[in-house]
């Protein structure tokens, strides 16, 4: 339980009696790749927080094509926030593409922990800031470079990129096909 801990301090620093509270809200999961942890329109009451492994964030269109919207490594906070915090479906799948090892998170009980541990608000809000911090990242990186750039702020945010995310997955992640994340990476073996 040492790197949990770690991990929550790197947020915000809390105490032996805070952080064993927050074990007792949450449950330490092994999963396979290809579990969803969160699906479509499912109303989900958990946020997790990942230990190893690679989990992916999708939404998929009514016609079954899916755009990959981010990925999250480990020692890593994720959840699908807006309808967790609305209580409301979500519009986002998270999926493991890799053996993953997770705490899974009850929501509900963490922000009942808030209301009373001032250690707790300050670790929540410490994580809503870094999603705030990579989410807006990810907005201005789609909006003002071009496929390549993105794919090399992908290569320095995830240095293994190529060998633990399929090509069509960072395509999509990339808002380009396949075919041309392959001449992307052609050009950049070349130069």
């Amino acid at each position: 339980m040492q790197l949990e801990e770690e991990i929550l301090n790197s947020f915000s620093n809390i105490s032996n009696e805070t952080f064993e509270e927050l074990l007792k809200v949450s449950e330490l999961k092994t999963l396979k790749p290809g579990t969803q942890l969160v699906k479509i329109n499912e109303i989900p009451n958990k946020v997790y927080l990942l230990l190893s492994g690679v989990v992916r964030c999708y939404i998929c269109t009514e016609s079954g094509k899916e755009f990959n919207k981010s990925f999250y490594l480990s020692n890593s906070f994720f959840g699908s926030l807006t309808a967790l915090m609305k209580n409301e479906p979500s519009q986002f799948v998270f999926e493991t593409l890799t053996d993953c090892e997770i705490h899974e998170v009850d929501f509900k009980k963490v922000m009942e922990l808030a209301e009373t541990n001032l250690s707790v608000s300050k670790l929540y809000n410490k994580v809503l800031q870094s999603f705030y911090v990579l989410y807006e990242k990810r907005l201005v990186d789609l909006i003002s470079l071009e496929a390549k750039d993105r794919y090399v702020e992908l290569q320095k945010q995830i240095p293994d990129v190529d060998k633990i995310i399929p090509q069509y997955h960072i395509a999509s992640y990339l808002g380009i096909t396949p075919v041309q994340l392959s001449r992307i990476r052609k050009k950049s073996e070349i130069n």
